[in-house]
């Protein structure tokens, strides 16, 4: 249905309507070019010093002037004014009549200047009036072709002006055509500000008959009151009212974060270029001068409004991607240490360092493999939880670096990524801690638990590995040795070796456990750490 009213014939007063604004656009755009090009050359010309040509050249403007107001003159002459038996041979008399003086001086005046200018030695004008000149040629030819017995008959191997004009009219379906109702999921609410209590009430009656939500008020304080208040979609604001004048209004309304991104519409008795440019520039979205087309209004609410939907969708899918990129920076952030993600953001593809001091931790909780296997899975769940969430706070306030956890073991650095003068320290009063977490969580869920800790400082290296399920890891001797003085350690204490003891002992109370075996370390004099030194 809407495909076969789109392609009936437009009507004979659209067509005529139409071909007429064709024309004028074809007839105009050389004339156009003439006079941007005089407004420069006239320009130049003042600034070289080139006075004698100037009076010819102001000559030419004015001709260029009169061609404007004659082309407009010969394309819009009124129906009436027209004899039945005329038609379209009165409209070539006139083009080949009318037109043809004005633009005969152009082409005259620019000719005489270019052959001056070239005897005299004077070049830097010549290639702009070479483009009058081609301009006022290129207009001769249309009108020729014009006046021809052909008339708007084109060669045969272009489009001609009616067909290209029809086949247009097409395309586009009339305004009041059914199809082009606008069908919205919700009411959209305009804010109307006008001093005028009828214009006010035309406005709100033909919006709300579109299916808006219309609020009227009388001044741009009002105006700006209930934009504190409520929400809308759109407003239609007037630009000249007394007190606040709508462009102050306009003004406030930008400079403002919480309603900068409303659109505007001004609409205005005042129709001047001047006040709809500052307008504009000012953030109104359009400018309307009164009267108005009702149906002009309908149609910049409507394409308003439907741009201010998208700015909304993409600013709540703007919302949508930084509250995901949050959440994901913050899963990232329990996986990676925060200098390691910057790095990686950075280009870095490949993570790896070596720290010549680091202390490393290992914790394990004693026997509860076998405790595990007699409860149910939401209760081992309940008791690591416990466990382990207590220890990632722990560990966070002291500046350390949580490695992993592997099922009841859990791991810690210290001194890594960035380097930390008293790493072993801070390391030593976390395990203090750890066991009292513990203790309480064992008082807490009732269950026999107890953490064997066990310490090693000295030289490692750590880095990131893996690709997809990537984790920040330590390796070398000094992992292992720590990882030996946890499972040679004794349940409820914290087991460290010399070196790490070295480093503690004028701060924290120790007592010696005498050599002891350590697998793949041989003897080794390690202690048990009791608490800070009193």
């Amino acid at each position: 249905m809407a495909d076969t009213k789109l392609r009936n014939v437009p009507s004979s007063d659209r067509l005529e309507r139409a071909l007429a604004a064709f024309l004028r656009q074809q007839l105009s755009a050389p004339v156009v070019t003439m006079r941007g090009f005089l407004d420069i050359i006239i320009e130049d010309g003042r600034r070289l010093g080139f006075d004698g040509a100037i009076p010819d050249l102001e000559r030419m403007r004015t001709a260029c002037a009169e061609l404007s107001a004659l082309v407009s003159s010969v394309i819009d002459q009124p129906d009436a004014t027209r004899r039945p038996e005329e038609g379209f041979e009165a409209f070539q008399s006139r083009l080949r009549h009318d037109l043809r003086t004005p633009l005969n001086a152009i082409k005259g005046y620019c000719e005489l200047l270019i052959e001056d200018m070239r005897e005299d030695g004077q070049t830097q004008l010549l290639a702009d009036l070479a483009k009058v000149r081609d301009a006022a040629d290129q207009l001769l030819l249309q009108i020729d072709a014009m006046v021809e017995p052909a008339g708007l008959e084109s060669p045969p191997e272009q489009a001609k002006p009616v067909d290209i004009v029809t086949d247009l009219l097409r395309a586009i379906a009339p305004v009041d055509a059914p199809e082009l109702k606008v069908e919205r999921e919700f009411a959209s609410r305009i804010l109307v500000v006008d001093d005028i209590a009828s214009n006010r009430d035309l406005l709100a009656r033909r919006l709300t008959r579109e299916g808006h939500e219309v609020v009227t008020v009388e001044d741009g304080a009002s105006a700006l009151d209930r934009l504190v208040a409520e929400n809308f979609d759109l407003i239609l604001l007037d630009l000249m009212m007394p007190g606040m004048s709508g462009f102050e209004v306009l003004c406030r309304l930008k400079s403002n974060s919480h309603t900068r991104h409303i659109p505007v519409i001004m609409i205005s008795a005042l129709d001047e270029l001047d006040s709809a440019v500052r307008c504009i520039e000012a953030g109104a979205e359009d400018y309307l001068p009164k009267p108005f087309n009702p149906i002009v209004l309908r149609a910049r609410i409507n394409a308003s409004l439907e741009k201010k939907l998208l700015r909304d969708r993409e600013q709540n899918h703007f919302e949508e991607l930084r509250t995901e990129k949050l959440r994901s920076e913050s899963l990232l952030l329990n996986i990676l240490p925060q200098n390691v993600v910057t790095r990686m953001r950075n280009g870095e593809t490949i993570i790896a360092d070596r720290f010549d001091d680091a202390t490393i931790l290992f914790s394990d909780l004693v026997g509860f493999t076998a405790l595990a296997s007699g409860l149910p899975p939401d209760r081992i769940l309940e008791i690591l939880s416990s466990v382990f969430e207590g220890f990632d706070v722990a560990v966070q306030a002291h500046g350390l670096e949580k490695i992993k956890t592997i099922g009841d073991a859990y791991m810690v650095a210290g001194g890594l990524p960035e380097p930390l003068p008293d790493h072993a320290h801070r390391m030593a009063t976390l395990a203090i801690d750890m066991l009292d977490i513990v203790q309480r969580t064992r008082a807490s869920l009732g269950i026999d638990l107890k953490a064997r800790i066990g310490i090693h400082t000295g030289p490692v290296v750590a880095g990131v590995i893996g690709k997809h399920k990537f984790i920040y890891d330590v390796w070398g001797d000094t992992v292992n040795t720590a990882s030996r003085m946890e499972s040679f350690g004794v349940p409820g204490r914290i087991h460290v070796s010399g070196e790490t003891y070295r480093l503690l002992r004028d701060d924290f109370a120790f007592e010696p456990r005498g050599p002891l075996d350590i697998k793949g370390k041989g003897a080794m004099e390690t202690y048990f750490l009791m608490g800070r030194a009193r």
